[in-house]
């Protein structure tokens, strides 16, 4: 069985790992990363980068490389190659799997500002803040590139690109972070307002606690919705069992010894 991990999250990274300890009897694996990251860390099995060329070249990739099963284990925010991987796996036949970690809940305290996109997300600035944590990764900045009366701190694991706003300062730095570094961060650059995309998970979740304690706005972009008809499970170890069921089609796994 041949089952591709479309990858570069931690949860990819994390299904990897634990398939390649369990070693599952005649299975086969393939994570493949879109190369958008510098130095990216490299999962276990066999590592592809690049895009595959649209839904029509996945589907392509699939039968070239008799691919029997794929879980969509990418970024919650890679709407393009999760609706590529949909319509690849039903036009090819195979059964598709999206592995998506939960989303953030806002608790008592939260002062959130939901929005559908950056662009809303900018037009919603001016009105809450000066001065801005933006951690929505280096490829969106352009939605933000026409406020000139705001200054941003812009995080994110490589430097970012033009268009981006022209007063601001880049920190380069991957997570997980801690509570007491976002609150400092917050603290020594006199952050007013927050903006994040709805990533969930715990590795950048820390900034939300922080800004809640400062009573800072958070403005959180949604993430887009999963294709629809595709099975959604939110751990590595829910998809492990998936591909694990598929491999011994109901039965046992075989005695290692």
């Amino acid at each position: 069985m041949h089952v591709l991990i479309l990858g570069g999250t931690t949860e990819a990274r994390r299904l990897a790992e634990s398939l390649a300890a369990g070693t599952p009897a005649g299975l086969r694996m393939t994570s493949s990363l879109a190369g958008r990251v510098g130095a990216p860390r490299l999962p276990p099995g066999e590592v592809r980068i690049g895009g595959f060329g649209g839904a029509e070249g996945l589907a392509r990739w699939l039968g070239e490389h008799a691919v029997d099963a794929v879980v969509d284990a990418t970024h919650p925010f890679a709407g393009t190659i999760s609706s590529n991987a949909a319509a690849a796996a039903a036009a090819t036949g195979v059964p598709l799997l999206v592995l998506r970690r939960p989303g953030w809940v806002p608790v008592v305290g939260d002062v959130w500002h939901e929005t559908g996109s950056l662009e809303e997300a900018a037009g919603l600035l001016p009105s809450l803040g000066r001065r801005v944590f933006l951690t929505t990764g280096r490829l969106g900045l352009a939605a933000f590139a026409a406020l000139e009366d705001l200054w941003f701190l812009v995080r994110s694991v490589d430097a970012p690109q033009a268009p981006a706003p022209p007063r601001m300062e880049v920190l380069l730095d991957r997570g997980p972070f801690t509570l007491e570094g976002e609150r400092e961060l917050l603290r020594r650059h006199a952050i007013d307002v927050v903006v994040t995309k709805d990533s969930g998970g715990q590795a950048t979740a820390p900034k939300l606690t922080a800004a809640r304690e400062a009573g800072l706005p958070v403005v959180v972009v949604r993430r887009p919705p999963v294709p629809p008809g595709v099975p959604i499970v939110p751990d590595p170890e829910a998809a492990a069992a998936w591909i694990t069921a598929r491999l011994y089609r109901g039965g046992t796994p075989p005695d290692p010894d």
